[in-house]
């Protein structure tokens, strides 16, 4: 069962309803006046992060995206965007007017906080945190334009993003990026090790846990917090942890097992 809060009233409504199969989300985009900003990829990052625990849940999700009519250029970018920061392009794009009411077809709209749209529709409403860049002589990436910076690896982003509550505000600060990117290659290279080792399956109370965290409204930080955990448990075969990140990072999608196979041969 997942379920979501719905930002209108609250409360925890079960996805999807009246025992479907199939889950649909519209994620509306906002309007675009400076290029792709990092309020953008937090939009398309929880549509997606959505997708895939709807998918994990045994669930088929189709997820439309609604955006103001953009430029060549601007579809462009945010075709890139979402292919460099694993987003799994949505079935169908269409143009609207940011005030329209929103289509009420899908079961769950996703939408920035404070977005001005009519609550009269079906489906719960997910408002989704504001972001902030830290100007460059705070360590921040200075626009953002520069929240994926080139050059770096932008599932750190992700990353960063992944490890705050959806509805809470962030700020992406150059420090907080560089804590993402080693948390990155660390885990990757233990992956890379744990796949060397024999294969054991995932101990059921960690599955239990972090399918139960996704479950109650996309609970990702406390699937990192249980990471973390298990990197660190001696009791846990390595084996299983290899299973454990490999399965969770379905949701989360950042390309934990990129490392595989990759290892430098010692010299005899």
């Amino acid at each position: 069962m997942l379920c979501i809060a719905d930002a209108r009233t609250g409360r925890l409504v079960e996805l999807p309803s009246a025992h479907r199969h199939l889950l649909r989300i519209c994620v509306h985009l906002p309007v675009i006046d400076n290029g792709i900003g990092a309020v953008h990829l937090r939009v398309l990052l929880l549509g997606d992060v959505l997708a895939r625990t709807a998918e994990l849940h045994s669930l088929q999700a189709l997820t439309v995206l609604t955006a103001p009519d953009l430029p060549q250029e601007q579809v462009q970018a945010l075709d890139r965007v979402m292919a460099v920061l694993g987003i799994h392009p949505p079935a169908t794009v269409r143009a609207h007017d940011p005030s329209e009411t929103p289509s009420a077809a899908a079961d769950v709209h996703v939408l920035t906080h404070g977005a001005d749209q009519q609550d009269s529709v079906g489906g719960v409403r997910i408002d989704v945190g504001q972001v902030g860049t830290a100007p460059p002589d705070e360590g921040g990436p200075g626009s953002p334009d520069a929240a994926v910076p080139e050059g770096t690896d932008p599932l750190a982003v992700r990353m960063l993003l992944l490890g705050h509550a959806y509805r809470t505000p962030v700020m992406v600060t150059g420090a907080a990026l560089v804590e993402a990117r080693r948390t990155l290659r660390h885990w990757r290279q233990l992956v890379a090790d744990w796949a060397q080792e024999p294969s054991r399956p995932i101990p059921a109370d960690l599955l239990r846990q972090a399918h139960a965290a996704l479950a109650d409204d996309l609970g990702v930080p406390a699937v990192l917090d249980m990471l973390r955990s298990v990197e660190k448990d001696a009791n846990v075969p390595a084996g299983a942890k290899f299973e454990t990140f490999a399965h969770l990072d379905r949701v989360l999608g950042l390309d934990l097992a990129r490392e595989v196979g990759h290892q430098h041969q010692e010299t005899p």
